[in-house]
């Protein structure tokens, strides 16, 4: 397998509210059906969604197998288990989305799996999934400390030239309701 297309949409939004944010409507769909639709028609070899919540997996256009964990872990720990499935299925690499990004797109996508080795998104100076992570890279994600930064370790150490400049639009994530009305 070259590529493993993960979509991470087992976060806590506590930022949020009470309501499930990846569930909340976004211009006609759930907000996590925008991630998942550009990952899907990116070309990836295999496509995987770490879930938390079956809602989120029954909202999932088909094609992506679902692992679960249990909700309120930190991010590092959904970006571990997809980091392990795409060991133990040999990826080459593994394209990394957030369910709450839904200005990505599939060009943008197929930008990064054209990268030799690992990178990443720039926007406005700010390093930004989604990533591409080439398995060269998979341990030292693994061994870091448990917490809410995912890969920002390695995003952050990229060299400059594996970084694809995107839009705020294409930047925009979804953290409070007020966000479902776009990019400030």
């Amino acid at each position: 397998m070259r590529h493993l297309g993960v979509l991470l949409a087992a976060g806590r939004s506590t930022r949020f509210g009470t309501d499930d944010k990846l569930l909340a409507p976004w211009r006609g769909r759930p907000l996590i059906a925008w991630a998942a639709g550009a990952l899907r028609d990116a070309g990836c070899d295999g496509l995987l969604a770490v879930v938390s919540s079956p809602a989120i997996g029954a909202a999932l256009p088909s094609g992506f197998a679902l692992h679960h964990v249990a909700p309120g872990l930190p991010m590092s720990q959904s970006l571990r288990a997809a980091l392990r499935v795409a060991r133990d299925r040999r990826a080459g690499g593994l394209l990394l989305c957030l369910g709450d990004m839904p200005g990505i797109t599939p060009d943008l996508l197929r930008a990064l799996l054209a990268l030799p080795g690992s990178g990443a998104c720039v926007q406005g100076g700010r390093r930004l999934p989604p990533a591409v992570i080439a398995a060269g890279d998979f341990d030292s994600l693994l061994n870091l400390p448990d917490g809410d930064h995912g890969a920002r370790p390695l995003i952050a150490a990229l060299p400059t030239h594996r970084l694809i400049p995107v839009t705020a639009a294409m930047a925009h994530d979804i953290d409070r309701p007020r966000d479902l009305d776009g990019p400030r």
